[in-house]
């Protein structure tokens, strides 16, 4: 009797190893990962080509823009825009990240460089 025992015992202990195995890991983290060194930090601005960036692949009508907001995102504006790459995965989404929604949506992945200056800017500390 005590057979039976031992190997439900061991079938649940390499079901639960198993399972801690396959967890999702941590969350890349795009800051850490960002190579500003070739990212001119004066030029690397919200104003000077965040802006730009967003407004052409994301503040489009009928996705982030001030008026449809989708999944509660704008783009539209500075502020919107830090609030959104703070409280959001947006690094996460554009870089077609595991566990995200890949954006721009049905559309290609951004560029590197691209992206690498929106991980700047973010680490940066969103400079206007």
């Amino acid at each position: 009797m005590k057979l039976p025992i031992t190997f439900s015992l061991l079938f649940f202990l390499i079901l639960g190893l198993s399972w801690a195995g396959c967890k999702k890991d941590d969350k890349r983290d795009y800051l850490a990962e960002a190579d500003c060194t070739q990212v001119d930090p004066i030029a690397n601005t919200y104003a000077f080509s965040i802006k730009n960036i967003l407004n052409n692949s994301c503040a489009l009508s009928g996705c982030h823009d001030a008026t449809t907001k989708e999944n509660g995102i704008d783009f539209s504006t500075y502020a919107t825009a830090k609030t959104a790459f703070e409280t959001k995965e947006v690094l996460c989404a554009v870089n077609h990240g595991e566990g995200c929604e890949p954006m721009p949506k049905g559309g290609t992945k951004l560029p590197a460089a691209t992206l690498n200056m929106l991980a700047c800017w973010a680490k940066n500390g969103y400079p206007q």
